[in-house]
């Protein structure tokens, strides 16, 4: 084999893996956006995201109870709810969520009424009622 049929397949070989790197880089790049969007779009729990209006007042290896206010007028900050949950309203009230594609719905409430809620993504909550919103949470961990 000639020196110059070994350099060609030298170069050849160099250029395969020159591709496969830069495909691999381009596609690392793109996961790496595609997490980072989604953890963006993801806010931290509720007891996480805004400790002054959800306050944890229970928790164990097996559950975790937040007692949560809403004063009126007030919108919360950006939270989620990682885990499916139960609600216990102490106080009627609506509350109008917010969700981060921009939709809206409001959410009555009746004092003693309890009602299941699923996993939320990151969200806001807003007090529209005419008092404060009290209600309990209850994760199952």
């Amino acid at each position: 084999m000639s020196a110059a049929h070994i350099a060609e397949r030298i170069a050849i070989g160099q250029e395969f893996s020159d591709m496969n790197f830069r495909a691999f880089g381009f596609s690392f790049v793109g996961l790496l956006a595609a997490v980072s969007a989604t953890a963006a779009a993801d806010s931290p729990p509720s007891y996480q995201g805004d400790p002054d209006t959800y306050k944890v007042i229970f928790e164990d290896q097996s559950f975790r109870v937040i007692a949560a206010t809403w004063k009126k007028g007030t919108t919360d900050k950006p939270h989620s709810h990682p885990v499916p949950f139960v609600v216990y309203p102490l106080t009627d009230c609506t509350i109008r969520l917010h969700n981060a594609d921009g939709t809206t719905r409001d959410s009555p409430s009746k004092a003693g009424t309890a009602f299941a809620g699923p996993i939320v993504v990151s969200h806001t909550a807003e007090n529209i009622s005419s008092d404060d919103c009290k209600a309990i949470f209850v994760e199952r961990k």
